[in-house]
């Protein structure tokens, strides 16, 4: 799609929407040549060469000399500029809390662990505290952020949580509004690990991708175009509670025989409960690991469960890729052979072997992304301006 020519009066708007789409193509691709920038935005290579000359000197941007096809070319990626954002992930069992900048790099990183059935008001009290630490040992206040983002088990729309015990139907953006005073925005944590794995990680580059986040429960996204697919009015299920065993028990959900019902924590923790006892999920991974037969079966028969009802899900989508996260995944092989397999024995996925790959970001995944989301709210013109220290550019 090219540029459409506009009035003398809209040039500077025009000006800016070009700069923001070849900020977000390399926000996509990670880096590419001012050449591949045009083919990519729709923009002509005179356009793109002026606007990247502007990107440069407002320090949006960095350049660096390459070669394309035996000829000189110029590469253009995100520079590491001075704005930060914080990510904020409440698990189960764990709070995990980043600093990060606009080019996804980690300033800080901290890790706090959680009582069973943690309180909200306890939490987040320790959230608060925790940011303000956090933002101190690098000579910040909290008033130097640009916003906050964080990830949840479940969230709606309106930020409030859905389906974590003690937690219901808080409004966790508006609590820390109040307490941090910046601006909040929350988001379903796999959502979140979905956006960093299409920005940075598994699915840069996938014209259409689908991300599984296996541990507490099993939950899916589709990532279109690099921006997560999202639901209308209607809430989305997820593939954790796709039907898998008409017999089964009842989920949380009030359905019967929801994959979660089959692959989730309660459930392989009550599989091992009578050979091995009271493990938690990080025992059973950790035990796979190390070769014991019987939490490398329980693993293999969750892959394929959850396999299963990922085929469905990619020969309706026809995904270019699949990625795997979350605690479940660091089981490597052990769970994604069996799901390879699931995949394969689909006519319409024999070359699942191309098509399934495991997430590349590991538990940094959902604090990159609710970052990401965060940077994506701004203005492109806040973003400059931060960028470049306030300076008036052209």
């Amino acid at each position: 799609m090219r540029e459409s020519s506009g009035a003398p009066g809209s040039q500077a708007s025009l000006r800016e929407a070009n700069s923001a789409r070849i900020l977000e193509a390399v926000k996509l691709y990670g880096q590419l040549t001012q050449v591949e920038l045009a083919a990519a935005t729709g923009l002509s290579p005179a356009t793109v060469s002026n606007i990247v000359k502007q990107l440069l000197a407002a320090g949006a941007v960095e350049t660096s000399a390459t070669t394309r096809s035996g000829r000189r070319a110029q590469l253009v990626t995100l520079a590491r500029v001075t704005s930060l954002a914080l990510g904020i992930h409440i698990r189960p069992r764990a709070l995990e809390m980043s600093l990060v900048d606009a080019s996804y790099a980690q300033v800080a990183r901290q890790h706090l662990p959680l009582p069973p059935e943690h309180r909200f008001d306890t939490t987040l009290d320790r959230a608060a505290m925790l940011a303000a630490e956090l933002a101190d040992q690098r000579g910040l206040a909290l008033g130097d952020l640009v916003g906050i983002g964080v990830a949840m088990p479940s969230a709606n729309r309106g930020g409030a949580v859905v389906g974590l015990p003690t937690w219901d139907d808080v409004d966790v953006a508006d609590i820390i509004e109040r307490r941090l005073h910046r601006p909040v925005l929350v988001e379903r944590e796999t959502d979140a690990a979905a956006l960093a794995e299409a920005r940075i990680g598994a699915l840069r580059g996938a014209a259409c991708g689908v991300y599984v986040r296996v541990g507490e429960v099993t939950d899916s996204a589709i990532v279109l175009g690099g921006a997560v697919l999202r639901p209308g009015s209607a809430p989305a299920a997820g593939l954790g509670h796709v039907r898998v065993a008409p017999d089964g028990a009842i989920c949380r959900c009030g359905a019967r025989g929801c994959l979660n019902t089959v692959v989730s924590i309660e459930a392989l923790r009550e599989l091992v409960r009578i050979s091995h006892g009271s493990l938690s999920l990080r025992d059973i991974v950790a035990a796979a690991n190390s070769g014991d037969r019987g939490c490398r079966q329980v693993v293999a028969d969750a892959g394929a469960a959850i396999g299963a009802a990922l085929a469905d899900l990619a020969t309706a989508v026809g995904p270019d890729r699949i990625a795997v996260g979350g605690p479940l995944a660091q089981a490597g092989d052990a769970l994604l052979g069996p799901m390879l397999d699931a995949l394969g024995a689909r006519p319409l996925l024999t070359d699942a072997g191309s098509l399934l790959v495991p997430g590349q970001l590991g538990q940094e995944a959902e604090t990159l992304g609710v970052v990401a989301r965060v940077f994506d709210m701004m203005s492109l013109t806040s973003v400059l301006e931060t960028s470049s220290g306030g300076e008036q550019r052209d």
